[in-house]
């Protein structure tokens, strides 16, 4: 297929809105903010003429969006720091000037997989029928008078990424529902992302989240190594990607003292947030101190850093 000019017009509407979703999903905006409108109700393009190259280049590659997220990520744009000074907030205060990095939140089914994932729970396996993962107790016999169950699946199906999650539009599963995943009543092409206490709720108590956190922190003795600090260091560096502040081992380090004196007081408790909905732990691992780092990585789960990018 031979190469055209860039600035050559783009006459498949198909193709524009195909990388403008694209750079939506990794910038945060469409460069026509209203993805699903392209028509005369709809928003103009930021940038125009770079809508129309990123149109020509995906076409000139086959369609093909692997090769069209490299691009977007190897850009410039895109890996510019997102922090933002007073100046640039009030000449860009939404980023349409792409004078910034982008930052947002994560999307309700990437919350899920990513804690999955840094526990070393997420099942890869591909294709398949739904799945049922751990949802709070009760919640399906309340809405149905007890005629329905929500039967939760067993080993592998249970860690499935939030794509196979099986969804009932009368009562969608809530952990995604509070992250803003869209009800499937209507079709929706763009979500709007909230900030609620609610969120933080969801992921510090939902059973699919204390059992990550406890995965995590048996993943943290296992593997970080034999002091306290180097369990910490190890959990921040896999959790955030980038070498951990002092500051930040110090806090984690003194959690950590601080849960594994309450807990050497309290077995009951101890056993309890160190194994369910988990499971047994291994002969080698210590109660309190499995229980104690089950609160670190529960911490580590809910940093800024790891449910929001950029």
């Amino acid at each position: 297929m031979s190469k055209r000019r860039a600035d050559e017009p783009v006459r498949s509407r198909a193709m524009r809105v195909a990388v403008n979703r694209l750079w939506a999903q990794l910038f945060g905006i469409g460069i026509v903010e209203t993805e699903e409108d392209f028509g005369t109700q709809g928003a103009l393009p930021s940038h125009r003429e770079l809508l129309d190259w990123l149109a020509v280049e995906f076409r000139d590659n086959g369609w093909d969006m692997k090769a069209m997220l490299k691009l977007m990520v190897m850009s410039a744009s895109y890996q510019q720091s997102s922090r933002v000074t007073p100046e640039l907030l009030e000449k860009d205060p939404r980023n349409r000037l792409l004078s910034r990095g982008p930052r947002g939140r994560l999307d309700a089914e990437m919350v899920r997989d990513e804690a999955l994932a840094l526990s070393g729970l997420l099942s890869r396996k591909l294709g398949g029928p739904s799945v049922y993962p751990l949802q709070p107790d009760g919640l399906w016999r309340a809405a149905f008078n007890g005629e329905r169950t929500w039967a939760t699946s067993k080993d592998e199906d249970r860690y499935r990424r939030g794509l196979y999650t099986f969804w009932r539009r009368t009562v969608p599963y809530p952990s995604m529902a509070t992250f803003d995943a869209p009800s499937r009543e209507t079709c929706t092409v763009r979500r709007i992302h909230t900030n609620t206490p609610l969120q933080a709720f969801v992921t510090l108590n939902d059973p699919v989240y204390v059992e990550a956190s406890q995965a995590l922190g048996r993943r943290l003795m296992n593997e970080g190594g034999q002091t306290v600090a180097d369990r910490v260091r190890y959990g921040l560096r896999l959790c955030l990607v980038r070498p951990p502040k002092e500051e930040q081992v110090r806090t984690l380090v003194e959690l950590y003292e601080k849960e594994l004196a309450q807990y050497r007081d309290n077995e009951t408790d101890a056993k309890k947030l160190a194994t369910e909905p988990l499971g047994p732990l291994p002969e080698n691992l210590s109660v309190a101190e499995a229980a104690a780092w089950t609160s670190v990585a529960n911490v580590l789960l809910n940093l800024d850093g790891v449910l929001t990018k950029g």
